[in-house]
């Protein structure tokens, strides 16, 4: 059986953030700490060694695959800060045209810093992943 190794956890959002070597990129780590938290209403947590997520859902594949994943979230990592929102929301990509500096790949919206993106159009993407997900993945 596949095992999951982004799972949530109890490790600390704070220490992982301070252990961030880049001081620019801890700050912007910072930022968007209290833009998730404020946005999505939900606390920060650890999902593996470096994901810090909010909220969850369970989803179930029709090949029976399932697991548990944070509606949103976001990593400082060394080379970019990746952004987690919803895949298959068509209006994620309407929302990423007015985004500002980014590159995304299948699952992630990589960013360099907050300086280059408009932030009130990341709450707008943080709020319709939540919503999306929620209402692609009702809990039960």
């Amino acid at each position: 059986m596949y095992e999951l190794k982004t799972k949530e956890n109890d490790a600390s959002v704070i220490e992982f953030i301070e252990k961030v070597d880049n001081p620019k990129k801890k700050e912007d780590a910072y930022k968007l700490l209290d833009i998730f938290i404020e946005t999505s209403g939900y606390p920060a947590k650890m999902w593996g060694p470096s994901i810090i997520g909010f909220g969850s859902y369970h989803y179930k594949y029709a090949t029976g695959h399932e697991g548990d994943a944070p509606l949103v979230g976001f990593s400082p990592r060394k080379a970019k800060i990746s952004l987690y929102f919803a895949t298959g929301d068509t209006k994620r990509q309407e929302l990423l045209e007015k985004f500002g500096k980014h590159t995304s790949g299948k699952a992630c919206v990589y960013i360099n810093k907050i300086a280059d993106i408009d932030v009130e159009v990341l709450k707008d993407l943080i709020t319709q992943s939540i919503k999306f997900l929620q209402e692609t993945y009702p809990s039960e």
